[in-house]
């Protein structure tokens, strides 16, 4: 259990970069927007966005959320069971969002059309703001878990 809380804590520590380099990308594309004609420098902001907002949802839900169900002795799951699992335990607001929010970043992972990178991009402006708004929820109970009171 111990080695579990120390991975946890050092994740705690991603999850706190990856926060602020993804709360930079989004205002700095969320002033852009999403438009035709996007010129290269934008592009490559919107493009940095998208990665980094694919590394945070993998933070909370790949490594963060899974380390709560094993320090709690949770059955492993599909990824769907650990998400409703966050939300039943009020560690996540809604876990339709997050689903979303995994789907998206899958899209992300395997997007290579240029057309349909826009509506990406779209749609993680849209979510951007409810993941990064999650954390506080999730590094509280995260700090509980870890807590050797």
């Amino acid at each position: 259990m111990m080695h579990e809380k120390d991975a946890l804590r050092q994740e705690l520590k991603e999850l706190e970069n990856a926060r602020e380099v993804l709360a930079y990308s989004y205002q700095k594309c969320d002033k852009i927007g999403v438009r035709p004609g996007l010129s290269n420098e934008e592009l490559e902001s919107f493009e940095a966005l998208t990665g980094r907002f694919a590394r945070l949802s993998d933070i909370v839900i790949q490594k963060i959320i899974r380390y709560f169900d094993v320090l709690e002795l949770e059955e492993p799951g599909t990824v769907r069971d650990r998400i409703n699992r966050a939300e039943k335990k009020g560690v996540i607001e809604n876990a339709e969002d997050f689903i979303q929010i995994r789907l998206l970043r899958n899209e992300i992972a395997h997007e290579y059309k240029s057309d349909a990178i826009y509506a990406i991009f779209e749609s993680v402006l849209n979510l951007t703001p409810v993941l990064l708004d999650s954390i506080e929820k999730i590094v509280a109970y995260a700090t509980r878990l870890t807590d050797d009171k």
